[in-house]
């Protein structure tokens, strides 16, 4: 009877670290997917304001400071997931010379929440002769 009391008693913490593990398997997972998917947006954003040219950038209104993207936007809409929330700062740069006037700084913020805040930041440079010269 001891024996089987024990053998019972190992099986049982076997299996409660078995479960442990796979969930904490698939928590990762999750939030690996989300920082993945928070990165993509973060990239996709900042890629297409870099194509905009030197007059739009400086325009009023033509950046929008906030943004909203989904975890998957393929989805039929209420099932699309996560909602990422981002800002848009631009400045003009400060590096001590005499670019300061042809140079921009560019912050873009992403913050989403699943079961707790997470906070992503991408700051670039956009240039008045920069990339959009060569795509337009």
């Amino acid at each position: 009877m001891v024996d089987v009391v024990v053998a019972v008693a190992i099986i049982a913490i076997t299996c409660i670290g078995l479960v442990g593990s796979l969930s904490y398997g698939f928590f990762t997972m999750g939030m690996t997917r989300e920082n993945q998917r928070a990165t993509q947006i973060l990239l996709e954003t900042v890629e297409t304001i870099r194509l905009y040219n030197w007059d739009q950038v400086n325009s009023n209104g033509f950046i929008p400071s906030t943004f909203t993207g989904v975890y998957d936007p393929q989805a039929p809409v209420g099932q699309q997931g996560l909602t990422f929330y981002g800002t848009i700062a631009t400045n003009s740069a400060n590096i001590g010379a005499t670019i300061n006037s042809n140079l921009m700084v560019m912050t873009v913020v992403l913050n989403w929440t699943n079961r707790v805040p997470h906070h992503r930041t991408n700051v670039t440079y956009i240039a008045k002769d920069g990339i959009q010269n060569y795509v337009y």
